[in-house]
């Protein structure tokens, strides 16, 4: 953990909110943001001035942003650890983050953008050090690779194979293109193993669907 991560009883009462859907940001997790809308660099600014604290939350289905729409009632409150002005008047911004959080009640909006009350007590074990393990790693990651495959992605899989648990499934569940009820489903996992679960549920579900579409088309 870092030496720059608040402690439980250092979480904010009050923080602004960022809907974004099919955005998933977990505890540990890196996310880079480009800031460009009024409200948000307003958002920004204010969270750049006291703790550096945003809230990640996807909209519900079919929400349109412009106009403030319904959104789950868990996301996960990730800390500015690096941020950079353009010169075009955005704020390219890296969140860290910190701890997940259940929706007590919207507060008034300030400056454009949203806020609300969380509620940390559920999640309190988010700060704590992560561990755990992958019940078949090697399985996991042969899947993986044909998931990637399948999507087009590149990556390092020597960096893959050598990382940690905790950091391994954090990154891919982050980084894999699910759909925003899936991302939910990763967030609101209560355990680091019920997340894994569910990870490689979905990417086995993908590989199969995958593996279907190729058929139809032969």
């Amino acid at each position: 953990m870092s030496v720059f991560a608040p402690a439980f009883e250092d979480l904010g009462t009050a923080i602004p909110i960022f809907p974004l859907p099919g955005v998933l940001l977990l505890p540990g997790g890196c996310l880079p943001l480009n800031i460009f809308e009024p409200r948000y660099l307003n958002m920004t600014s204010d969270a750049l001035k006291t703790d550096r604290m945003i809230g990640m939350i996807q909209p519900t289905d079919g929400a349109d942003l412009d106009k403030n729409p319904p959104v789950y009632g868990t996301g996960c409150a990730g800390r500015i650890i690096s941020f950079e002005e353009t010169d075009d008047g955005r704020y390219l911004i890296t969140l860290k983050g910190t701890a997940r959080f259940d929706i007590s009640e919207e507060l008034e909006m300030v400056s454009g953008y949203r806020r609300i009350a969380p509620n940390w007590t559920p999640y309190a074990p988010d700060l704590d050090e992560p561990s755990g393990t992958i019940p078949d790693r090697p399985e996991f990651l042969h899947s993986l690779k044909k998931y990637f495959e399948l999507n087009s992605m590149d990556a390092n899989w020597d960096a893959i194979e050598d990382a940690p648990c905790e950091r391994l499934v954090t990154s891919v569940a982050m980084i894999c293109p699910f759909e925003p009820p899936e991302k939910q489903a990763l967030l609101e996992a209560p355990t680091l193993e019920n997340r894994i679960e569910i990870l490689a549920a979905l990417v086995n579900m993908a590989i199969m669907s995958g593996n279907d579409t190729c058929l139809d088309r032969q």
